[in-house]
């Protein structure tokens, strides 16, 4: 018996890949966009912090900005350094 294939149809998903679910701080799933942007992917990634917490690029670089004095994480409350 042989099958002759006429048609395909390719579906495709992205996710990122993150132990978390959802931003910290906007509380949006990553799979989807923060309140900045219209659309999630590209221009709204994920941000990987040193203390292994994910944020939406917009939330955190809003959220180092309003600190002070030392630049935070706000989940931990440890120094924040963004891995490369």
């Amino acid at each position: 018996m042989r099958i002759r294939l006429k048609e395909f149809n390719g579906v495709a998903v992205w996710k990122w890949v993150t132990n978390d679910d959802s931003c910290g701080i906007c509380r949006m799933p990553f799979d989807a966009s923060c309140s900045e942007c219209r659309y999630p992917g590209d221009q709204c990634p994920v941000l990987h912090g040193e203390c292994r917490h994910c944020f939406h690029e917009h939330c955190i670089m809003k959220w180092i900005n309003s600190q002070q004095t030392n630049k935070l994480c706000p989940m931990c409350r440890g120094e924040w350094k963004s891995l490369p």
